[in-house]
């Protein structure tokens, strides 16, 4: 069977989110199936994928995305489409599809997030991994917006989720990656994203960070908003209060591109890293990881990645929803996160004990290959043995 594989961002290296999904989901089908991928690039060092995920492919194709945002803006009001679709219209894409179709017998496509449905081909059963229900992120953009970015987010909402319902109706299957996710857009359903709880462990060989005292630890890209409003709301508001107790404690912000506004944040009480090799040794010399994001799409792979290594995490209700955490994690807003973070400060034993119940957790419930499952019948796979290319 061959399968082709539409990304809106090269699925390698596996180091943020939806990257993170979108590797595990390739090569689980490549497990099962010939794949040939389509993918842009936003980084030029990921332009050329290495060896060991080429050796997953039979084609790769990866194409720089390079359209300035003025352009796509001017694009999408003067056809009337939503700006995340014009952003990632590309004519070498269409072509690159066309030139697949036309060389080889594909069984199955498979579109990962929404700006790559407008890719899909006539005549060839799909299925379409939304991932997050973007019409409702920037529906909640817009509340919190004011004069052209609200009209703009509001129109980018409205846009979104005609065509999120009108591209589920045209494919074999939607997937979104919590059910409250899925339960936005009708007829679809739930795909949940796994942790690779070999390579989050605490007892895996990685590099750990010392010499930076009692750390509180946020990790994620840091030039997307809801992280961005997220890290300055803490260290503005939470972090103050937490050092009244604590004057040791520091706030580690973790994660590549910070914009100018979390820059602005480093002193004596906040580490702003940038981008690190590998995020394992903060996390694992957290005193508390904390996810303060008023809005969150989905299952945060920042609270699993935690729960994995064993670090008691602190959550705003945002960013626990679709978590099936058993009480494994605390729970907070930004009024009560002071409480919750100070506690388990206080408490290194019984921080320690929430910590491992949180891997536990994470282990049982949470495993990669358990939550693609269901891929095998969506695909039409008949036997799990490795197709040769």
């Amino acid at each position: 069977m061959d399968v082709l594989f539409l990304a809106h961002r090269v699925p390698f290296p596996p180091d943020r989110g939806d990257k993170i999904r979108s590797f595990h989901v390739l090569r689980h089908l490549a497990a099962r199936a010939r794949v040939h991928l389509i993918a842009f690039a936003d980084d030029p060092r990921d332009l050329t994928p290495p060896s060991e995920f080429r050796e997953m492919l039979g084609e790769c194709v990866v194409i720089e995305r390079t359209k300035p945002r003025w352009r796509a803006g001017v694009e999408a009001l003067a056809s009337g489409r939503p700006l995340s679709l014009a952003a990632f219209d590309d004519a070498r894409v269409h072509a690159a599809v066309t030139r697949i179709l036309g060389e080889r017998t594909i069984d199955r496509v498979y579109a990962f997030s929404g700006q790559m449905a407008q890719y899909l081909p006539q005549g060839v059963p799909a299925v379409m991994d939304f991932v997050d229900a973007d019409s409702a992120k920037f529906a909640a953009f817009a509340e919190d917006a004011r004069g052209v970015s609200r009209w703009m987010y509001r129109r980018e909402a409205r846009l979104l989720g005609a065509y999120e319902r009108a591209v589920t109706r045209r494919v074999a299957a939607s997937l979104f990656v919590s059910a409250e996710e899925a339960a936005l857009v009708p007829g679809a359903r739930a795909l949940e994203n796994g942790i690779d709880t070999g390579f989050f462990d605490p007892a895996a060989d990685f590099m750990p960070v010392i010499g930076q005292g009692r750390l509180i630890v946020f990790t994620g890209q840091m030039d997307y908003k809801p992280n961005v409003d997220a890290v300055v709301a803490f260290a503005r508001e939470v972090l103050p209060r937490v050092r009244e107790r604590h004057p040791d404690a520091r706030f580690a912000i973790v994660g590549r591109a910070p914009v100018r506004e979390v820059r602005a944040l480093a002193g004596e009480a906040v580490i702003v890293t940038g981008e690190v090799p590998d995020v394992r040794g903060w996390l694992a010399a957290a005193d508390v990881v904390v996810a303060p994001l008023a809005l969150a799409r989905g299952i945060q792979n920042k609270v699993l990645e935690a729960m994995a290594m064993a670090r008691p995490v602190v959550a705003s209700p945002a960013a626990a929803e679709g978590i099936d955490h058993a009480g494994t994690i605390r729970v907070a807003g930004v009024a009560t996160m002071n409480a919750a973070v100070t506690a388990l400060l206080d408490d290194s034993a019984g921080a320690r004990a929430l910590g491992d119940a949180a891997r536990a957790r994470v282990r049982a419930r949470y495993g990669w290959d358990a939550c693609l499952a269901p891929l095998d019948a969506l695909m039409g796979f008949d036997a799990p043995a490795r197709v040769a290319a």
